[in-house]
């Protein structure tokens, strides 16, 4: 199937862009992509907050978050480190991952991940996910409990959580960590016959049920997403390019962020090393919240576009949220291949077509524009 910029997305985005570059009294001139956002942030993550205003939270300190505000997904200014960890007091020591921010009751929540301070058996990755509250989305957050939501028997990180409208349940979706999780594949085969890697380690998505109070889990957590076993899997070669191009040992399903479309539940999903110029976007559906899903046959539907003759790479760890108007955007890191060593911000519009595939505009910048114009 052919995917076409449809009109109104358009439309939706030269409004957003133009406001950026004109005083209300101009004629709105012709917009330029802003992305990437100058924001040097990984796992970027932004809240409509119920003032009007958007917030951005990221991985990008050494012992907390900080945050950016923007009244209109262009201008964005500091808020300053909103969240501090690794204390003395603090349960947790390093690592501060991927936060993401929900409005609940008028008070503002922030789940993440990070390194625990408990780790008897001294293990190299101790990842466990924690929850803060503030009564501002500029902070400062508190730990909601001094301690994990829940100890998991391995390293987890990425939290998500799905507020459910029809149930009134809530759930918590993490990933595995590949850390000492070695699978057996045919991409596994495969590698050690190349003698590229011995092993190859996997991260897999997890949901469950979470306390309303967010003080525990209820039930066991369920396995909803893994790589493929076999070669011949359609999701095979995007989701394990980072192993078969020798870039690394490890596969990762990770950075998923879900949410509910027509009734039908959609989890977007991250795969390849988040280091490396293989990271990609896929996703899943289900009619529950924890499953089973099925991966979309038309994943990747967010990669590189070095390949294409593009400047993006690296492109993953996305989520979803809505403008004032409806319109459907997301927010992911890249990496550009004139400084591949640096995760910067891009937004660009999204949207679920009639046939209910979900379909990512980008990645964006500038020269897209130009390019675009010229092939018409």
């Amino acid at each position: 199937m052919r995917r076409t910029f449809p009109y109104m997305l358009a439309a939706t985005l030269v409004l957003l862009l133009s406001a950026c570059h004109n005083k209300p009294s101009e004629v709105p001139a012709e917009p330029e992509s802003l992305n990437p956002l100058p924001i040097l942030f990984g796992d970027p993550f932004v809240l409509a907050a119920s003032d009007g205003n958007y917030y951005m939270y990221g991985t990008s300190l050494a012992d907390g978050f900080e945050a950016y505000v923007s009244a209109d997904l262009c201008n964005w200014e500091p808020c300053g480190q909103v969240y501090r960890g690794g204390t003395a007091e603090a349960w947790n020591i390093d690592c501060f991952w991927a936060p993401e921010v929900y409005e609940r009751n008028g008070k503002y929540y922030l789940f993440f991940s990070s390194n625990s301070k408990d780790n008897p058996t001294n293990e190299g990755e101790n990842f466990q996910i924690g929850v803060a509250v503030s009564d501002s989305p500029k902070g400062p957050f508190t730990d909601l409990m001094n301690r994990p939501v829940f100890k998991a028997p391995y390293p987890v990180i990425d939290a998500n959580v799905l507020f459910d409208d029809d149930s009134g349940r809530s759930y918590l979706y993490f990933s595995r960590c590949c850390y000492k999780h070695a699978v057996e594949s045919e991409i596994a085969d495969s590698a050690r016959r190349a003698g590229t890697f011995q092993e190859v380690e996997e991260s897999w998505v997890y949901g469950v049920e979470m306390e309303p109070d967010f003080s525990g889990i209820i039930g066991e957590p369920v396995l909803l997403l893994a790589p493929p076993t076999e070669l011949s899997d359609t999701q095979a070669e995007w989701e394990s390019r980072s192993v078969l191009s020798g870039e690394v040992n490890r596969r990762w399903t990770e950075g998923s962020f879900i949410f509910k479309h027509d009734g039908t539940y959609y989890m977007m999903y991250s795969a390849n090393s988040y280091q490396g110029a293989y990271y990609a976007v896929g996703y899943a559906t289900s009619d529950n919240p924890l499953g089973p899903f099925v991966k979309s046959d038309f994943n990747p539907v967010l990669q590189e576009n070095v390949s294409k003759g593009g400047i993006v790479m690296g492109t993953g760890h996305n989520m979803m949220f809505r403008t004032p108007e409806g319109q459907m955007m997301t927010s992911y890191h890249g990496r550009l291949i004139s400084n591949p060593g640096e995760r910067v911000v891009f937004i660009d519009p999204m949207e679920i077509d009639a046939e209910g595939h979900l379909i990512i505009h980008g990645p964006t910048v500038k020269q897209d524009k130009e390019e675009t114009e010229e092939s018409e």
